[in-house]
């Protein structure tokens, strides 16, 4: 594909330099990325397992908390609404939120839920093992009222919403219902990276960035290939009255379907030098999407820009963000 036929120099600059008057709410589930990271080069006595050596042990931003430090680190404004437990992990979350002067107010605390963690152990460039603390329970019905307030309590600076749904029981038809009253008579978009295999809880929002299984699933099809595709698009479209759907598809890049007068399908080719690691590059994705959007973009031109942006982090190591810097760079 020709980039100029998207978008010239002069109009990609005028969008990513309205970045940081724009304003984007991150809602769904936060998280913390835990890595430890080192090598193998024994085997256990104790049982058949590899030993790892650890040579570093980090703790990141993950989830929804991902998307709101890749909106962050580019530039954007964001606030975010999400539920923590009352633990140290959540302490931490707070307290990093905290420091990059982001509003925590719609940080809902639950004395019984732990705060999600999930962590990595990773030698020589591949994960051993991944286990998870959590809770897949609903929130709290008082936690979705509470979130649900403090978005109404926005609703006037806000250009974008995220949902970015993990399926940890943030995001509810209650919380989904509320957010649609909400910007029903405002020109706000509304974002959504899915985790359910059913679309109807997202019916009729803007745009949803699934990748290519989760779009099958949600379209009935086994396996989606460049043979399929269109025609997974396009139903999913047509069955959920989105405006646009934004299919992910890994090495192979990502399609955007868009309902305006007709269905269009256009392919956006991998933008990745090198795929060094493709963790968290999702939230990349969906966060410099709604950030494009906010700040006056069209559906196309906020796809190509967060394709060249997941094109970044996909060759770093790691949950990682882009700056306005690198984006201008490979533009």
């Amino acid at each position: 594909m020709n980039d100029q036929k998207i978008m010239n120099k002069k109009r990609t600059y005028e969008i990513i330099d309205r970045f940081p008057m724009a304003k984007v709410l991150v809602v769904g589930d936060i998280m913390i990325d835990h890595f430890i990271r080192g090598k193998v080069s024994r085997i256990s006595p104790e049982a058949p397992v590899p030993v790892v050596e650890v040579s570093s042990d980090n703790l990141m931003l993950g989830g929804s908390a991902n998307v709101l430090n890749n909106i962050f680190a580019i530039g954007g404004k964001v606030y975010v609404t999400g539920v923590v437990g009352a633990d140290e992990m959540g302490k931490k979350l707070v307290s990093e939120f905290r420091k990059r002067q982001i509003d925590t107010a719609g940080i809902i605390v639950e004395a019984k839920r732990p705060t999600t963690l999930k962590t990595r152990i990773v030698a020589h460039g591949q994960q051993v093992v991944r286990f998870d603390r959590e809770s897949r329970k609903l929130v709290d019905e008082d936690s979705t009222e509470r979130m649900v307030a403090y978005i109404r309590a926005l609703r006037d600076e806000l250009g974008a919403i995220v949902i970015s749904d993990y399926s940890k029981g943030v995001v509810t038809k209650t919380l989904l219902d509320g957010i649609r009253e909400i910007i029903s008579d405002r020109p706000i978009v509304v974002c959504v990276d899915p985790k359910k295999n059913d679309f109807s809880l997202y019916q009729g929002l803007d745009i949803i960035t699934p990748n290519h299984h989760e779009a099958g699933r949600a379209a009935g099809v086994e396996l989606v290939d460049k043979d399929n595709l269109i025609q997974v698009g396009t139903a999913l479209l047509d069955r959920y009255n989105f405006k646009a759907i934004l299919i992910t598809r890994g090495e192979e890049g990502m399609s955007l379907f868009e309902k305006k007068e007709r269905i269009t399908h256009e392919l956006f080719p991998t933008e990745a030098r090198e795929v060094f690691d493709v963790t968290g590059a999702g939230d990349t994705v969906i966060g410099v999407f709604a950030l494009c959007m906010a700040s006056g973009a069209t559906f196309r031109e906020a796809a190509f820009l967060a394709n060249h942006a997941a094109g970044i982090v996909v060759g770093k190591v790691g949950t990682a963000t882009v700056s306005q810097s690198e984006l201008k760079k490979v533009l």
